[in-house]
């Protein structure tokens, strides 16, 4: 059990995806603590160094490759009986040379649906199911249309390829609003993709939704997560995302960021306070407010995890970002 005093050892992780969205994984080389195991390529921050600069001397020590372009993602902490480390994470898109082992150690390309290398480091089980997250989040915005409208969009957004979806329409009453997610699920369904319900834990469990999406008001107040499969939430500020992590969420999304039409009352963030925000969250989080298909890449650059939208996902006409992959 970690407390405020205790002594982490500062780690670098690089998550290296390819242009197929595969990651690599390294096998510990014997004479090594959990020899065998296999992790993410990193290691050590030495003293006086960044943590970006630990990334491509690591990086460069393990597995003789440059860095090119790399993206902040999220930290997580993990007790070992051997240390208490901290991780910082890092999606590396492009780099020079091709990975070699260069420690001894082994190498293993993992494609999603394949079975993955095992044994794995247990702290790994958290970054595998954020890199299963997609990285576009698309919140409904269906009072503005008719339902058939609404579902014909829905069904072109899954098509072009959206996979997470928030059901949030919030002047349904109880009823309307199981039937509309009844008929999302079954849309979603169809394409694999997750849907979680704004802020009714209920209706997600009676519609069999595969999550639910909290207010920052039901942040605050929740003793305990709710008890579905994808737990996300709305934070506005340092203490709600805290909160939120404590709770056990998967995922967040923090803004406005920009200026939109959502919450033309709220003034925007902007990106730098979004990093100082977010900088050390231990969960990914989507940007939101004033995202567009263009926002991705800057997004990417300040930490977050992907974007979520609600006009621009339905009234669009181009692919939907599913997976982060090397460009």
């Amino acid at each position: 059990m970690t407390t405020p005093l205790t002594k982490f050892t500062e780690v670098v992780v690089g998550v290296i995806v390819d242009e197929k969205g595969r990651y690599l994984m390294a096998q510990r080389p014997q004479g090594k603590v959990y020899a065998g195991y296999w992790e993410f390529p990193g290691g050590k921050v030495e003293l006086g160094e960044s943590h970006e600069q630990a990334l491509v001397r690591e990086l460069r020590e393990e597995l003789g490759i440059e860095i090119s372009k790399s993206y902040p993602w999220f930290s997580q902490t993990f007790d070992y009986p051997h240390a208490h480390v901290r991780l910082h994470l890092f999606r590396i898109i492009k780099w020079q040379g091709t990975p070699i082992p260069l420690e001894n150690q082994q190498l293993a390309w993992q494609g999603w649906g394949e079975d993955p290398v095992s044994p794995m480091l247990p702290a790994n089980q958290r970054i595998l199911d954020a890199l299963r997250l997609p990285v576009h989040y698309g919140i409904t915005y269906g009072r503005h249309m008719t339902e058939p409208m609404f579902l014909e969009a829905l069904e072109r957004a899954c098509f072009r390829g959206l996979r997470l979806i928030q059901l949030r329409e919030k002047e349904l009453e109880r009823d309307l609003l199981i039937k509309l997610a009844e008929k999302v699920m079954a849309v979603a369904n169809h394409y694999s993709a997750k849907v979680l319900i704004n802020s009714s834990i209920e209706v997600a469990q009676a519609v069999g939704a595969h999550g639910v999406h909290l207010t920052a008001a039901q942040i605050m107040s929740l003793k305990e997560r709710p008890p579905l499969s994808l737990v996300a939430g709305s934070c506005h500020n340092v203490t709600e995302l805290q909160y939120a992590q404590q709770l056990g969420c998967d995922f967040v999304v923090v803004g406005p960021v920009q200026n939109t039409l959502s919450h033309p009352d709220m003034s925007p963030l902007g990106w730098q306070q979004f990093e100082e925000m977010t900088r050390h969250s231990t969960i990914p989080v989507f940007a939101i407010g004033g995202m567009d298909s263009s926002s991705f890449d800057r997004a990417y650059e300040h930490g977050a995890h992907g974007i979520a939208s609600m006009r621009q996902v339905w009234l669009g006409n181009q692919t939907i970002s599913n997976r982060f992959k090397s460009v």
